[in-house]
């Protein structure tokens, strides 16, 4: 029961780090504006 219950995490773990390496996120398409002040525009 031990060696089943090992195996399966090992392989959660494997999977899990799998997905993650081979997740192609898309990047953040929020736009962002700043405003910049005069004055360090010198």
């Amino acid at each position: 029961m031990l060696k089943i219950l090992l195996l399966m995490v090992v392989l959660v773990l494997v999977g899990g780090t799998v997905f993650l390496a081979t997740w192609d996120m898309p990047p953040p398409s929020a736009v962002t504006e700043k405003v910049i002040p005069n004055d360090r525009f010198k």
